[in-house]
C-alpha cells in the first residue's frame, strides 16, 4: 500500500517559501548533498497503534517531536506529532474526544486512548530512493517539518527533519547574510497573562510548534513550545497538578508557569551564521529577534534558514 499525503491547503502565513508548485531551488547546493538515504536518521522512536497516549507522551518527554506508529509486523500506519498531541490536550478538534468519550477524564483520556486515535494517518513520506530535491520540495509544499522515511514495502528506515538538513547544509554554503534579511515578522505570540488552553489554541489555530510570550510593551518575557507543553505532560508535571482528575485544571494553569525564560535572541543586523550556531549549538528550532528594549522585532525558524540556504534571492 503506498501512503498519499491529503490534499491539504498552505497555511495563510508569513513564511516566505509556502509556495504552490515546486520550489526553484539553487542547483548549486546539490552539488554537495549526498544520498537522502545518507541524511535520514536510522533509529526512529517507534509505537504501536494500540499504544497509550500516556506510554506516547512519556516516550516524548525525552524532546522528540514525533514518533512512528507502526504495527507489529514493521508496517508504517502513521505519524505522532507533538501538535496532534497538542490538539488532543486541549488546543483543537481532537479535544472533543476529551469531552465526550472521556468527559474531562484525565487519566482516562491518557490511559484508556490509543494513539491510533490521534496519529496522523496519511502524513506526508519520502521514499528512500527519491532525491533530497523531492523531500524538500515535499517539506516545502506541505508544510511539513518532520519526514517519515520510507522503503517501498513501507517500512521505516528514517526519518527526516528540517533541524537535520539544517545542520547538514550549514556548512555546505556560505550564506554572507543578515538575521534581517531571513527573519519572519510579524510573528504570532501570546501575552502572559493567556493561559495554557489559549496557547495551545493559538499554536493549533496558526500552526505554529512555538510562541513568544510578550508582555503589554511587547517585550519578549519567554517562549512556550509545543515540545514543552509534551514534555510536562510526559515527564507528569502537569499531570500531577490536577488533584481531581480534570483535565481543565490543567488548562487555566497561566502559560508563565510553563514557558522558558532562558530564549535565544539575536539581533536584526547580526550574521545569520550566528543565529543558526545558535540553533544548532543550544539545539533549538528558532531565534527571537529582538531590539536593544527587548521588544519582538521577528523570528528565524528552521524553515527561514533553511529557505534562504535553499532559494536565496
Amino acid at each position: 500500500m503506498k501512503f498519499t499525503p491529503k490534499s491539504r491547503p498552505l497555511r495563510q502565513e508569513h513564511y516566505r517559501w509556502m509556495r504552490e508548485g515546486t520550489p526553484n531551488f539553487d542547483d548549486r547546493v546539490f552539488t554537495g548533498i549526498k544520498e537522502l538515504e545518507l541524511i535520514a536518521k536510522k533509529e526512529v522512536k517507534w509505537v504501536l497503534p494500540s499504544t497509550s497516549i500516556l506510554k506516547a507522551l512519556e516516550e516524548m518527554a525525552h524532546s522528540y517531536r514525533s514518533l512512528i506508529v507502526q504495527n507489529s509486523t514493521g508496517s508504517f500506519k502513521g505519524l505522532l506529532t507533538v501538535m496532534r498531541l497538542v490538539n488532543y490536550l486541549g488546543g483543537g478538534d481532537l479535544f472533543q474526544i476529551v469531552e465526550r468519550r472521556h468527559n474531562f477524564n484525565l487519566f482516562s483520556a491518557l490511559s484508556k486512548e490509543p494513539v491510533e486515535s490521534i496519529m496522523e494517518k496519511n502524513p506526508v513520506v519520502v521514499y528512500v530512493d527519491e532525491g533530497i530535491k523531492e523531500a524538500l520540495a515535499r517539506m516545502v509544499n506541505y508544510g511539513a517539518g518532520i519526514l517519515p522515511v520510507l522503503n517501498r514495502e513501507n517500512k521505516v528506515v528514517g526519518i527526516l527533519t528540517e533541524h537535520d538538513l539544517v545542520k547538514y547544509l550549514a556548512g555546505v554554503v556560505s550564506l554572507g547574510l543578515k538575521v534581517r534579511d531571513v527573519m519572519s515578522s510579524p510573528v504570532v505570540t501570546v501575552g502572559e497573562n493567556a493561559t495554557l488552553k489559549e496557547a495551545m489554541e493559538t499554536m493549533v489555530k496558526y500552526g505554529f510548534r512555538r510562541l513568544p510570550v510578550v508582555n503589554d510593551e511587547g517585550v519578549v518575557e519567554g517562549i512556550i513550545t509545543a515540545v514543552d507543553i509534551v514534555r510536562k505532560f510526559g515527564t507528569h508535571e502537569l499531570i500531577e497538578r490536577s488533584t481531581g482528575g480534570d483535565i481543565r485544571d490543567i488548562l487555566v494553569i497561566p502559560v508563565t508557569e510553563i514557558m522558558v525564560h532562558d530564549v535565544a535572541v539575536a539581533r536584526e543586523d547580526d550574521d545569520l551564521a550566528s543565529a543558526i550556531n545558535t540553533m544548532l549549538t543550544r539545539n533549538i528550532s528558532s531565534v527571537l529577534v529582538i531590539d536593544d528594549e527587548g521588544v519582538l522585532k521577528g523570528i528565524v525558524t528552521e524553515r527561514d534558514v533553511l529557505y534562504a540556504i535553499l532559494a536565496p534571492k
